[in-house]
């Protein structure tokens, strides 16, 4: 499958601008090119009704939220999705995934309550794990005062934060609550052997490279064991019976493409209803990346539009 035109000329441009990869450089470094890439490639966020930022009690102490009521008349409570941004459990923040938040809600009709979960290394596993299923029982217990339909509630993310979401899935499943009505997972990681065809047939040259991911794991995890916890990867879950429905949505030219795929299978041969969507000729992370990827803002519309009809 080719490479889309504006994937090529993104990665040509990584390229000449000599920008060293995020192993080489120090947490904070890191932190601070990821930062400064998200301000140069997102669109102008879009207006919405309002936003707010809160606090919800953690096992680590307050976790910062945010929440996004749509743009256009509200009428009752609304479905809500719970989101948890990408960036390897390392990097990113509410101010990452900002455009994205505003984009999701406003074209879902859906408010969006984002979580700033702790970060690695300074936050080893299951830190963000265990932040993530905080955040989302606090947003369905206070989903009343947030103007939610607590019968409405979906958690979704992307990448390392569409593992969050999946965990959380499978935890509320475990605890018996909350209640959740679907989940959204863009190009998450669900295996951290990485030891399938589209990890050694991507491993250099399409911006997400195995040395990167290695980096990630290694900063994100106590040890080579937490590997095969299902919080780190869910595709090691013992069961994927009674989760909910869900959106998987992959990248052709993504390493994480096959154990995305392989986790909409288990997922359906447990009889959980699955939309499994392949992005021809993208790259793993272009969803923010709106002033460089024309794709990225329809691919967007396209998940709202599923969201919207999930929780309708």
């Amino acid at each position: 499958m080719d490479l889309d035109p504006d994937a090529a000329r993104a990665l040509q441009l990584i390229k000449a601008t000599g920008r060293p990869p995020y192993e080489d450089l120090t947490i904070q470094e890191a932190r601070q090119a990821y930062d400064k890439v998200r301000i140069a490639v997102s669109p102008p966020p879009a207006e919405v009704a309002s936003v707010r930022d809160l606090s919800a009690k953690g096992p680590g102490g307050s976790i910062k939220l945010r929440h996004y009521v749509p743009a256009g008349p509200a009428a009752g409570r609304l479905p809500a999705l719970v989101y948890c941004h990408g960036g390897g459990w390392v990097m990113g923040d509410l101010d990452s995934h900002d455009g994205v938040c505003r984009h999701l809600a406003n074209r879902s009709g859906c408010a969006v309550v984002s979580i700033d979960y702790r970060l690695a290394p300074e936050h080893k596993f299951p830190a963000a794990v265990d932040d993530a299923i905080a955040a989302t029982t606090w947003v369905a217990g206070h989903a009343a005062d947030l103007g939610i339909d607590a019968d409405r509630i979906a958690v979704g993310g992307d990448s390392a934060g569409a593992t969050l979401a999946a965990a959380t899935c499978i935890a509320a499943r475990e605890a018996g609550g909350p209640s959740l009505r679907h989940q959204v997972l863009l190009y998450p990681v669900t295996d951290l052997d990485m030891c399938t065809p589209s990890h050694e047939r991507l491993a250099e040259g399409f911006l997400l490279t195995r040395s990167t991911l290695t980096w990630f794991y290694a900063n994100y995890l106590r040890g080579p064991e937490d590997k095969a916890d299902w919080r780190a990867s869910p595709l090691k879950a013992a069961s994927f019976r009674g989760l909910p429905p869900a959106l998987i949505l992959t990248a052709s030219h993504d390493p994480l493409c096959d154990e995305g795929e392989a986790y909409a299978r288990r997922l359906i041969e447990a009889g959980v209803r699955v939309t499994s969507w392949r992005v021809p000729g993208q790259l793993h992370g272009f969803l923010p990346m709106g002033k460089l990827m024309r794709a990225a803002g329809p691919t967007l519309d396209e998940i709202a539009r599923h969201l919207k009809a999930a929780l309708s």
